[in-house]
């Protein structure tokens, strides 16, 4: 996860994303760096437009809490408390 924040502290500072400055980041934040991890973010970066892909993530944010709360709405069936106090009885009976 370091490295996709890596990736978007870089963008957001306007800087290069390219492995010495994803590298140097993680340095910094004393992280230990990962040569294949960091090829691979690189590589798998290069056609991703991130300006764009940070745009579709409030879309995906916003179904997922809409989701939650239509969850939330749903009741817990409520327990009788007579039937509750009976089964407590029992156990001191």
């Amino acid at each position: 996860m370091e490295y996709v924040y890596t990736t978007l502290l870089l963008h957001e500072a306007k800087q290069k994303i390219n492995e010495e400055s994803i590298k140097k980041v993680l340095n910094a934040a004393n992280v230990s760096v990962n040569d294949g991890k960091v090829k691979a973010l690189v590589a798998s970066l290069t056609d991703v437009n991130i300006e764009e892909a940070i745009k579709e993530v409030p879309v995906a944010t916003k179904t997922a809490a809409a989701e939650v709360k239509k969850e939330e709405k749903k009741e817990e069936p409520k327990m009788d408390e007579n039937k509750a106090a009976t089964g407590l009885g029992s156990l001191f009976g």
